[in-house]
C-alpha cells in the first residue's frame, strides 16, 4: 500500500515537471520557436482550432516562423488569431504563406518574462507540496488506523521527503534553464 502511494506521488511530480516544461516552452525568448504558438486557436469553420492542426508550422531561422496553411481561405483567419493574441507579433503574408518575424527581446521583457518563468516554477512547487500534505496524511491515517506500524510511517514519510527535495530540484534546474535562454 505505502509503494501504491509513493508510485502515484513520483507520477504525480513527474507530471508537474513536464506541465512546467510544457507551459515555459510557449515563453519566447527572442528566437523563432513554433512552440509559442501551441496555445493559439484560429476559428476553424466555426470551432475554435489549434493553428498547428490547421497550417504547416516551420522555423525558417533563427528569428522567422513560416506558417503555411493547409487551406489558402484560412490565411486571413490566422493572421487575425496571431494579433489578437498576446504575443506581440506582426504576421505578413503573401496570399499563401504568412511570415512571422520573432523580434529581439528588450532588457526590459526579457525581465518580465523572466518573472513569468519563475512564477511558474513557484505555482508548481506549490502543486508539489499539496501532492506531499495529501500523501502524508494518508500515510498518517493509515497508521491510526493501524494499516502500517510507527517505524513504517517514519520510513514513509522520509521517502516522500525525499521525493519532493528531488523534484524541488528538478524544477529549480528547468527554472534556470528556461532563464539563461531568456537572457540570452
Amino acid at each position: 500500500m505505502i509503494d501504491e502511494l509513493l508510485s502515484d506521488l513520483k507520477s504525480g511530480y513527474e507530471q508537474a515537471v513536464v506541465a512546467l516544461r510544457r507551459e515555459s516552452s510557449k515563453i519566447r525568448t527572442g528566437r523563432a520557436n513554433p512552440n509559442i504558438l501551441e496555445g493559439l486557436r484560429v476559428d476553424y469553420y466555426g470551432t475554435p482550432t489549434p493553428v498547428m492542426q490547421i497550417a504547416a508550422v516551420k522555423v525558417a531561422d533563427a528569428r522567422m516562423i513560416t506558417i503555411q496553411p493547409w487551406e489558402k481561405n484560412m490565411i486571413n483567419a490566422i493572421e487575425k488569431a496571431i494579433l489578437t493574441s498576446d504575443l506581440g507579433l506582426n504576421p505578413s503574408n503573401d496570399g499563401t504563406l504568412i511570415r512571422l518575424p520573432v523580434p529581439a527581446l528588450t532588457g526590459d521583457r526579457r525581465r518580465e518574462f523572466s518573472k513569468q518563468v519563475k512564477d511558474m516554477g513557484e505555482k508548481t512547487k506549490i502543486a508539489v507540496r499539496n501532492q506531499r500534505r495529501d500523501v502524508n496524511d494518508m500515510l498518517k491515517t493509515m497508521q491510526k488506523d493501524g494499516e502500517i506500524t510507527e517505524d513504517d510511517l517514519k520510513k514513509a514519510l522520509d521517502k516522500v521527503q525525499d521525493l519532493t527535495n528531488d523534484v524541488t530540484k528538478k524544477i529549480d534546474e528547468v527554472v534556470s534553464e528556461k532563464e539563461k535562454e531568456i537572457m540570452e
